[in-house]
């Protein structure tokens, strides 16, 4: 798969053996551009250094840790957490990682890491410019007692669960009291395709799709029997 553009990238991580091994194996991925490589979230900050797509950050640093780091660089849009401690993994997937892996890092597992970036990137770049070509629509949800505005294009799927319906964006994810199926027929989601029983995706972020999955985001959703067909009309177009 290629997104066009190199995905640019900046590693930290207190250790020089640790950070070296990270920059090694970025090398064997052409698509993600090493731009920056620290011992420490301080040297990072001071470097005032333009923001990447993708964090690689060690978790358990002197001064500031990875997490913390990450709350203080939460725009950047994917971050992957490295550590020897797989007990961090929950907190990190609080703050939005696309991805945990723990130290010693195989060349295998980063692969699956990269592909994961690069569906990540390429979904993320397409929202962007289709908000470009839509103008940018804007709905809002209610979400228990809060009105929530989303920029549609940036809705990845839908999830249905009984009476309520989870939005999954490239951001965030939220639940409202709708069934998918009322949602599905409002005409701001028009652009959403019905995959499974249980999930509707928006149809320019699909990455690619299997007999069985279809995949968007980075993630790999079910593709039901019945669904197969409208899919492949729509996709073929």
């Amino acid at each position: 798969m290629s997104t066009g553009a190199p995905i640019t990238c900046i590693v930290v991580d207190d250790d020089d053996i640790d950070r070296l091994t990270t920059q090694s194996f970025l090398q064997a991925h052409p698509v993600l551009q090493c731009v920056g490589a620290y011992a420490s979230a301080a040297a990072l900050l001071k470097a005032g250094q333009s923001l990447p797509d993708v964090l690689f950050l060690d978790v358990d640093m002197p001064g500031m840790n990875g997490l913390d780091l990450r709350r203080k660089l939460i725009d950047v849009p994917a971050c992957i957490f490295i550590t020897a401690y797989p007990d961090y993994a929950v907190e990190s997937f609080e703050l939005d990682a696309l991805d945990y892996m723990v130290k010693p890092l195989r060349h295998d597992r980063f692969a699956s890491t990269v592909q994961r970036i690069e569906s990540f990137i390429q979904v993320r770049r397409k929202a962007e410019l289709y908000s470009h070509s839509l103008g940018g629509e804007i709905i809002f949800i209610k979400e228990g007692i809060t009105q929530i505005k989303l920029q549609l294009h940036d809705i990845l799927y839908l999830e249905a669960l009984k009476d309520y319906t989870r939005i999954v964006t490239v951001y965030s994810k939220h639940m409202v009291l709708a069934n998918i199926g009322s949602l599905l027929q409002q005409v701001a989601f028009k652009s959403f395709v019905r995959i499974h029983k249980s999930y509707a995706v928006q149809q320019h972020c699909i990455s690619r799709y299997t007999a069985t999955t279809v995949e968007i985001g980075g993630q790999a959703l079910p593709l039901g029997r019945v669904y197969k067909l409208a899919l492949q009309q729509i996709v073929s177009k």
